[in-house]
């Protein structure tokens, strides 16, 4: 009776050593094949984010003339994410597309660095769901407007992680962002200074390009040329490259840079794949 008793207690271990180790296995499996599958993913996204009150339309004429230009006829697929965490998909990436445009946008879309924090914090959300689904393991970054702040917020605070590890940033370019708000003197918001104390979290890798428009050459219309310059103070000398260019004339105030032609050849010169790298060496 011992005897069988240790016979049945042995087996039992057996059966349940093989019940974890099965499972266990089968994990391993699959996740070493979603790794390989990163790898080999020949998918470049160029993710975008609005500024505050615009939705996830406001780059609609920027991706419809790049395909005018380029006739490469990017997909576009917008991101939706509400207060409440639900993350809404209109439109696809169509197949065999690897430069697609993906805009993500927020129910709460206002104003002021309590409400950019959040933001950050649902792109982060968006920004993993797209990851899982598209499996990319590099993008492009563009943000207009207090999108560059939060894309800085995003890059600061949450990019720098463990499951993020196969994933790189190629370029970041931000478009008339206000890194110290509306403030026209020296004296840095606690945005900035925020931004300033955690830059050692940004990409040391990344090329990073802050563009400016100037209606009167002091401002945009709404924002300060010396708040769109203040990036420099978060940005340089942080990442590999840093370079701030102004764009002037028709369509450089602020709401209308997404559509302006200097700007759409920014974009084409220094963001997409076709043609990134033939402009002047940024500097560092």
């Amino acid at each position: 009776m011992k005897r069988y008793k240790k016979w049945l207690y042995l087996i039992l271990i057996l059966v349940a050593t093989i019940a974890c180790a099965v499972p266990a296995a089968v994990y391993a499996r699959n996740n070493a094949d979603k790794l390989q599958i990163r790898r080999d993913s020949r998918m470049s996204p160029v993710i975008m984010i609005p500024g505050s009150s615009a939705s996830v339309n406001r780059f609609d004429t920027l991706v419809q003339k790049i395909n005018q230009r380029d006739r490469r006829n990017h997909s576009l697929l917008k991101v939706y994410v509400k207060e409440n965490g639900q993350i809404i998909f209109t439109g696809r990436i169509r197949r065999n597309d690897n430069e697609p445009f993906i805009v993500v946008g927020f129910q709460n879309n206002h104003d002021g660095y309590s409400n950019i924090k959040k933001q950050a914090r649902w792109f982060n959300m968006a920004f993993n769901e797209l990851k899982q689904r598209y499996s990319f393991n590099n993008f492009k970054a563009i943000g207009h407007s207090n999108g560059g702040l939060i894309y800085t917020a995003f890059l600061e605070n949450y990019f720098n992680t463990t499951s993020n590890r196969l994933i790189r940033v190629n370029v970041l370019m931000t478009i008339g962002s206000p890194y110290n708000f509306a403030e026209t003197s020296n004296r840095p918001t606690q945005m900035l200074k925020d931004f300033v104390k955690n830059r050692k979290n940004l990409p040391k890798y990344l090329t990073m390009y802050s563009v400016a428009g100037t209606k009167n050459y002091v401002a945009d219309g709404i924002v300060p040329v010396s708040s769109v310059e203040a990036g420099k103070y978060i940005y340089q000398g942080a990442v590999r490259h840093y370079t701030q260019i102004t764009v002037t004339g028709r369509l450089a105030q602020h709401s209308e840079l997404p559509q302006n032609n200097q700007v759409l050849q920014l974009i084409e010169e220094y963001v997409l794949n076709n043609n990134r790298g033939r402009g002047p060496s940024p500097r560092n």
